[in-house]
């Protein structure tokens, strides 16, 4: 579990569409440096330092797991993706987007690339207004006072005026669900994804512990035999892990990730039992089922058989070497029957088969957006 750390960002732009250029700012930000707790109002104002057209200036309150130098990276980044060309010269200029790092928790922070306080936010009117309209309580680390307080002692005589413009704060997924559970075939990357969300979002992991169970490894020598006992063993360990997560939630996360739901039991259950034994695993599961709490959202990660077979040969696990390309299309379609039939549960499905989420940053970026922006 990454820190999280509370950042007070100033934006502003006088270039083009002005508001546009910050809500795409705003949006970035949501999107790879963290979650926006607060928006300012937007404040118009003059150029400082220099002749120009107005400013749109805001401030936002972010709460990251970035540190301060990766944050500032990330910022530089979204700067350039909206067509700012920063110079070596130190003067002011026009710009399509001008974002600053005023405060990152109460640190004091002296780099060759950062200073944190922003070393002339106290000089600022169109810095210090918005920046107090969102946090007039909090304490400059330096100057020990509140920015209310700095606002006041401020000797910036320029005008600044409240616009009657409007943007729209990105809502985080910890705001939108409290139980996201991650499904998927063999090797599909569900629990890399429940792992990367868990840690951008500070959210409470629940992963299978499928690696303590014995009959795993027995299961694939000898199916037939194994079966049984292996799925029962499953959904035992299942459902004791989902009653005693579920039922209480941590008082610092209200976000909760799993890499299964308990109807994965029935699905595997489906294709490995002999037609006795899956009655009477039917009526065990059912029972249990009316316990289990319901996903808010239930993400299903497609990928293809090829792709599979593929990431289960590179993740090494002796006992599923042998695993063949029919048992997993019977897996597919187990897992299709079983989302067309649960029309209650909020199911989303995401064809992975082209991404590599891993590895690369945008494909993950395209998934939590298919995932933050899906409405039943």
């Amino acid at each position: 579990m990454r820190i999280v750390r509370t950042t007070y960002l100033s934006l502003g732009s006088n270039q083009g569409d002005k508001l546009k250029n910050l809500q795409q700012a705003i949006n970035l930000i949501g999107d790879i440096v963290g979650s926006i707790r607060k928006i300012s109002s937007v404040y118009k104002t003059k150029s400082w330092g220099f002749d120009s057209d107005d400013f749109y200036n805001i401030c936002i309150k972010v709460t990251t797991n970035l540190n301060p130098e990766t944050l500032l990276n990330k910022v530089l980044e979204i700067e350039k993706k909206l067509g700012r060309e920063r110079s070596d010269k130190k003067k002011y200029a026009s710009r399509t987007i001008d974002i600053d790092v005023l405060l990152f928790d109460d640190e004091i922070i002296f780099s060759p690339y950062l200073i944190v306080p922003h070393p002339r936010m106290l000089e600022r009117k169109f810095v210090l207004v918005p920046l107090t309209e969102i946090a007039p309580n909090f304490r400059h680390p330096i100057e020990k006072q509140t920015t209310l307080m700095c606002l006041q002692n401020c000797d910036d005589k320029s005008s600044i005026e409240k616009t009657e413009e409007n943007l729209v704060r990105p809502i985080s997924l910890f705001e939108k669900y409290n139980y996201i559970a991650v499904e998927g075939n063999i090797g599909a990357g569900k629990t890399s994804l429940a792992k990367m969300i868990g840690d951008d979002y500070n959210a409470k992991l629940v992963l299978e512990r499928f690696a303590d169970n014995p009959f795993l490894p027995k299961y694939y020598e000898d199916m037939e035999r194994y079966a049984f006992p292996l799925e029962m063993s499953f959904l035992a360990d299942r459902y004791n892990q989902l009653t005693e997560d579920l039922a209480q939630f941590d008082l610092f996360k209200n976000f909760i990730v799993s890499d299964y739901y308990i109807f994965k039991s029935l699905i595997f259950a489906q294709v490995s039992l002999q037609k006795e034994e899956y009655a009477l695993y039917r009526k065990v599961f059912d029972v249990m089922y009316k316990e289990i709490s319901k996903p808010d959202l239930y993400v299903y990660l497609y990928q293809n058989t090829d792709r599979l077979i593929e990431n289960i040969k590179k993740r090494g696990r002796d006992y599923e070497q042998n695993i063949q390309a029919d048992y997993l299309e019977k897996i597919h379609s187990g897992y299709a029957t079983f989302i067309k039939s649960e029309e209650n549960l909020n199911t989303l499905i995401i064809d992975i088969s082209e991404m590599n989420f891993v590895n690369n940053s945008e494909d993950y970026r395209t998934i939590i957006n298919k995932i933050s922006e899906y409405k039943n």
